[in-house]
């Protein structure tokens, strides 16, 4: 297991090229399962979470080979195999997306409850009511959903929550619709550019999708899916987090690669707290002085500000004078990152599903534990930003989102080292 060992105090500057997007990637992948040829996915990051689907997607009797270009490579061979086993399904909540495929392409699922970073509660109900609208007989048996279905059918299906939409909910039944028996409306659905990105990639495999990026998706089922090449979108949660380094360390970053209309609401609330913000096609300038302000945050489903990046920017809150408060309206609980900043001499306390932050001009080093993905990439920007040496254990949590993050910063003047624990 490595932990990161960051000698803080020091100024990021300089020029970064925003990956693609993993969770774009992760329901592409799964719907690749369902072509009748190969698809070729492009721009697919190298990340423990991406190897983690190729891994469930073999089991399923797909062959996935990574080329030169960084392009994924998959053609279903063994449509016979149809279980997602817990073994690899406990490590991330994004392989529940192979559900919806193989029940519609396969006739039959078997997939284990899936695991993931423990940010709270997040149940699969809205997942299983989606499918099972659509005539699929679903059981909950030694901990895997066991789907069945002759041909799915469409239906209308209304998948808010208690917290919004479902982003993963809404890929799920959109790509079991794709070969349902007539129409299927989704009404409430999710809004996130992933979504709209895994509609453009059914579409480019002979699916009938209308309406992504709205409320309501409209999906006419077609008799049959072909492989089809797509690029994946660029990573907004990847460039928001760069945003916050650049904030965080009074910086000055310019981003790359990225598509701006994707971060409005991030950049608008980095605007509040005085960090300048200059779009530039598919760049962005991000820099910030000492002069920065206390604001309020609220994330919120698409477009508001992603739950993603509430505790990079929690994290940036914590260096600020002044009074904040963070509230997460889509995962209330996801807040294990502020014991660690605490010891990091960050003043702030929970309340609810928000927290009040009372910001200070300097952080210190200390050693702290990764509790889960976002949670890692808090800690590493306030290791960064800290006065002194931070030790930051179990970060192979942020290997399943970030593509080599400490040589990448380092690029930009950090002073991260990888090491392996004792």
């Amino acid at each position: 297991m490595d932990r990161f060992q960051v000698q803080g105090g020091t100024r990021l500057e300089g020029e970064i090229t925003v990956n693609g997007a993993k969770n774009a990637a992760l329901p592409i992948m799964a719907a690749a399962l369902m072509g009748t040829s190969t698809s070729r996915i492009k721009g697919v990051p190298e990340l423990r979470d991406i190897r983690t689907m190729s891994a469930i997607l073999e089991e399923l009797g797909v062959r996935v080979e990574r080329t030169a270009d960084r392009a994924l490579e998959i053609t279903p061979e063994d449509e016979s195999r149809c279980e997602a086993p817990y073994k690899l399904v406990s490590q991330m909540r994004g392989s529940i997306c192979v559900l919806g495929p193989l029940v519609a392409r396969r006739r039959r699922a078997r997939v284990s409850l899936p695991g993931g970073c423990v940010i709270g509660v997040r149940p699969i109900d809205l997942h299983l009511k989606g499918v099972r609208a659509l005539g699929a007989a679903l059981a909950l048996n030694d901990g895997y959903v066991e789907a069945k279905a002759k041909r799915l059918a469409g239906a209308e299906v209304y998948l808010g929550g208690p917290f919004g939409s479902t982003a993963l909910g809404t890929c799920n039944l959109m790509m079991a619709a794709c070969l349902a028996e007539g129409q299927t409306v989704i009404e409430c659905a999710a809004c996130e550019p992933e979504i709209v990105d895994l509609a453009t990639f059914l579409n480019k495999m002979g699916a009938n999708i209308k309406g992504a990026g709205s409320h309501r998706i409209v999906i006419h089922g077609v008799d049959e899916l072909r492989g089809a090449e797509h690029q994946v979108i660029p990573d907004r949660i990847e460039a928001g987090t760069f945003m916050a380094a650049a904030a965080i360390t009074r910086g000055r970053m310019t981003l790359r690669g990225l598509r701006t209309e994707h971060l409005s609401a991030v950049a608008d609330t980095l605007r509040n707290i005085g960090v300048s913000v200059e779009p530039e096609g598919r760049a962005c300038r991000v820099s910030a002085e000492d002069d920065l302000r206390a604001t309020d945050v609220v994330a919120l489903p698409y477009p508001g500000v992603p739950t993603d990046l509430q505790a990079q920017l929690s994290a940036l809150l914590a260096t600020v004078d002044g009074i904040s408060v963070v509230t997460d309206k889509v995962f209330p609980d996801r807040f294990m990152h502020v014991a660690e900043l605490n010891r990091m001499g960050a003043q702030i306390r929970k309340e609810g599903p928000s927290v009040i932050i009372a910001g200070r001009s300097n952080l210190l080093g200390a050693e702290v534990m990764a509790s889960d993905l976002r949670a890692s990439a808090a800690l590493l920007l306030a290791a960064i930003a800290a006065q002194g040496t931070t030790t930051i254990h179990r970060v192979y949590h942020i290997d399943r989102g970030y593509e080599r993050i400490e040589g990448r910063l380092n690029q930009l003047g950090a002073k991260i080292e990888r090491t392996e624990e004792d």
